[in-house]
């Protein structure tokens, strides 16, 4: 079966421009409800951290080292450590755990 690459540009041309057009069309005044406002707030939040919690344990040579890591960086971060601060002890317990287990 052979597909055109023009093809497959233009759908992706097409999809890309409903995705950015289509709510400036439909949209013109602020949205009230504040269930649909806070839904539309936390949607990047949600779609980062689905793609990132699975490549968490999986970038890992076990997932358990990859886990052990994850809840050190939230409780870490849950007092207040910083970017660096968390991502480099996670860098740490990774190495310790892979060369424990």
């Amino acid at each position: 079966m052979q597909h055109s690459i023009w093809t497959y540009l233009f759908l992706m041309s097409a999809v890309t421009f409903a995705i950015r057009i289509v709510p400036v069309t439909l949209l013109r005044r602020e949205i009230q409800s504040r269930f649909l406002r806070s839904f539309l707030f936390y949607v990047p939040y949600v779609t980062l951290a689905v793609m990132t919690f699975p490549a968490i344990t999986e970038a890992t040579q076990t997932p358990v080292s990859g886990a052990l890591a994850l809840v050190g960086g939230i409780v870490l971060a849950f007092f207040g450590a910083s970017l660096f601060q968390v991502s480099a002890a996670c860098c740490i317990i990774v190495f310790v755990a892979e060369h424990v287990l």
